[in-house]
């Protein structure tokens, strides 16, 4: 959105999988995401490709990946799960396959000895509509989750305890670009070099996305109502 109405560029967003959009900034076929989860999610990514492509570093701080259920759900470690398996149906609801968090949720699987548990694989739209169904009915889930996301907003969620490290610390959203870009489009390279938010207001756009609002409309509100965030990245 800034770049189309601020720099005049036509911009497209390409829908893909991590694995995907990782393979396209190396190969020069995409020119850069604003989406890298590092160190931990994407990192296999990164050290698979990483000497292809340019890390501008963060420009959101604090993110986080986990297993996540509602508050009410009494536990609060991954390690007390294969206790109470019947009560979750023996199901943790994640999202689609490419998705690095579905790796580390393969792992603490195998690292938690959650054999009595399957990882369903599914989409994000698919996970949130699991979330409310179960939550409308009182019933226990776990479910692949992440910040900043919506879900928090719109319901009470925790994540379980993760003594043994599995999904990391607290992460950070990184802009990775295609190498060149610096000198095929440096106004393009500049912005992307300055952009910085919150999780507060990533968090914002998408709850005016969850209620019904489109992407493209909630980008323009946002870029209106805070100016002075905008002019610091096209400065």
């Amino acid at each position: 959105m800034v770049l189309e109405e601020k720099l005049g560029y036509d911009v497209e967003i390409t829908p893909v999988s991590a694995a995907a959009m990782y393979q396209a900034i190396a190969s020069g076929d995409i020119d850069g995401m604003t989406t890298a989860w590092l160190p931990v999610t994407h990192g296999h990514y990164m050290k698979k490709m990483g000497n292809k492509l340019v890390d501008l570093g963060p420009n959101c701080e604090g993110a986080g990946i986990g297993l996540v259920v509602p508050t009410y759900v009494t536990i609060d470690s991954i390690a007390e799960m294969n206790q109470y398996a019947d009560k979750f149906d023996g199901q943790i609801t994640g999202i689609d396959p490419g998705a690095g968090i579905m790796s580390k949720t393969e792992l603490a699987m195998k690292e938690y000895n959650l054999n009595k548990f399957e990882l369903m694989e599914g989409t994000g739209a698919i996970m949130t509509a699991v979330l409310k169904d179960k939550i409308k009915n009182n019933e226990w889930v776990v479910v692949t989750g992440w910040t900043p996301h919506w879900k928090f907003a719109r319901w009470d969620l925790k994540y379980l305890k993760d003594p043994k490290g599995i999904y990391g610390g607290a992460e950070e959203i990184r802009t990775i670009v295609r190498k060149g870009l610096d000198k095929d489009m440096p106004d393009v390279y500049a912005f992307l070099n300055n952009f910085h938010w919150t999780l507060a207001d990533i968090g914002q756009i998408m709850g005016w996305n969850a209620e019904g609002a489109e992407p493209y409309e909630s980008a323009k509100r946002w870029i209106k109502e805070n100016p002075e965030k905008v002019k610091a990245w096209i400065k």
